[in-house]
């Protein structure tokens, strides 16, 4: 579940995405913000100081918080921390999704390994294409452990797996490795990605644990190149 912070970060993210805060802009006062979203001006603060950043937000002394003009954000990027899925993402966005298989199966040798599994402990193998907007956007191959993520139906995938985790299941996630690389088009790609054999794929391969350390799904999600960036909000300690 996520911290009240994170979601008023993400509100005030569409605010400025959607241009109910313009660039230049100067941002309603905290006082009035925290009385909006019903929290303490610390949680508010909390996340204003993550868009600013970010470099969504700037400061000036005595005057009031501002949206930035000029910024590296933009709506095709998504933090490279962010691993909530594609709902989460894209609140405003019609998100579908396409099964292009589902089955039960025991993990190879490297998924025993990546996922701490024995040969006998079963996992879900996921092909879909998620299609935002009618325009396909993200082509993913996913197993989840069988024995964590329970029942999971197509149903569900057609939805959102991430909330049935987060909401059915009560299943906290801890965090995610990642890895982002660039690579040529496969013929998969290629068919489902509206790609050329010369068009640049985007691939994440990650592993997310639950909160206790348990990993329980391994995936790599592929999507062109123009399609999608990731940021990463580096800060330096003084």
């Amino acid at each position: 579940m996520s911290k009240k912070y994170e979601d008023i970060a993400e509100e005030l993210r569409r605010r400025i995405d959607q241009g109910i805060y313009q660039e230049g802009q100067m941002l309603p006062q905290q006082i009035a913000l925290a009385e909006e979203f019903d929290v303490s001006r610390m949680t508010l603060k909390k996340a204003m100081d993550i868009l600013a950043m970010e470099g969504l937000l700037f400061r000036k002394r005595g005057v009031g918080t501002f949206v930035h003009k000029s910024t590296l954000w933009n709506t095709s990027s998504y933090k490279a921390t962010e691993y909530r899925g594609l709902t989460v993402q894209l609140p405003d966005k019609k998100v579908e999704s396409e099964i292009i298989s589902f089955d039960i199966q025991f993990p190879s040798e490297e998924l025993q390994k990546i996922l701490l599994l024995d040969s006998n402990e079963a996992v879900y193998h996921i092909i879909r294409l998620r299609i935002v907007d009618k325009k396909p956007y993200i082509l993913e191959d996913t197993y989840y452990v069988v024995d964590i993520v329970k029942n999971l139906t197509e149903e569900i995938i057609y939805e959102s797996i991430y909330e049935y985790i987060r909401s059915d299941l009560e299943l906290k996630v801890g965090g995610a490795y990642r890895k982002i690389s660039a690579d040529t088009p496969s013929d998969v790609d290629i068919k489902h990605l509206d790609a050329s054999e010369n068009t640049p794929v985007l691939e994440v391969e990650q592993v997310v644990y639950l909160a206790n350390g348990t990993p329980f799904e391994y995936s790599k999600s592929r999507s062109r190149f123009d399609m999608r960036s990731y940021t990463i909000t580096d800060i330096i300690p003084h």
